[in-house]
């Protein structure tokens, strides 16, 4: 496993293809190249660096613009000839404003289509303007008008009939009623100005002080 730059197999030029990949939501963001010096740089200031082929010179992504990619983890492949950066973007990456480099569609259907690792983002940020700009025929924008016992109520209403679908061994009901619970769970958190990101960082805090699998021999759980 390569630790270094040397372990990688850079081209001709001393590049190698680093693709950027957003944390939370799964969405690639960009391709760019690393040397070794942006490559080193990267790993020791925690910002993404690239060397530009056309200016033939280091940068560091949104030095200008201030939508730099914070790390959170660097990958390689298994041939060890391409990176993987997991970031968190300050802002949109692509210098066009979009959120992605990746946005021209040459196949597949017209409609957005979300991988469902972003369904649930795109979701609260539904939510989120529904709060912001209330409309009269918007259930959300309803819902919250209710305030948070409103609010807190459905939870409970939608867990309960979770658990009466489970009890029934109902698989489609089941579903559904997760999906139910799910979603006015969006709201509650947007009502009291949490977002999804809070609590997916509680289960990675969570997952990363699980118990270690014991060594050969060793009882575990």
């Amino acid at each position: 496993m390569a630790t270094t730059f040397e372990g990688l197999k850079s081209d001709e030029a001393g590049l190698i293809p680093a693709i950027v990949q957003d944390v939370n939501s799964g969405r690639v963001l960009m391709l760019g190249y690393q040397d070794r010096q942006a490559f080193e740089r990267t790993l020791a200031t925690g910002r993404v660096w690239f060397y530009s082929r056309s200016r033939q010179r280091l940068w560091q992504k949104g030095e200008a613009s201030g939508n730099e990619l914070r790390v959170r983890q660097v990958l390689t492949d298994c041939d060890g000839d391409a990176v993987l950066i997991l970031a968190e973007p300050a802002g949109p990456t692509c210098h066009t404003g979009a959120e992605s480099c990746f946005f021209n569609r040459i196949s597949g259907p017209e409609d957005e289509w979300l991988p469902l690792t972003r369904v649930s983002e795109a979701l609260f940020r539904v939510i989120l303007d529904r709060q912001e700009n209330p409309r009269p025929e918007s259930y959300v924008s309803t819902l919250l008008a209710g305030g948070i016992d409103r609010v807190a109520q459905k939870v409970g209403e939608e867990a309960t009939e979770t658990v009466i679908a489970a009890k029934n061994d109902d698989r489609e009901a089941l579903i559904r009623e997760l999906a139910d619970l799910w979603f006015h769970s969006l709201v509650l958190l947007a009502a009291r100005g949490l977002r999804p990101a809070d609590v997916w960082a509680e289960l990675a805090r969570r997952h990363a002080a699980r118990p270690r699998r014991p060594e050969p021999g060793q009882n575990g759980v």
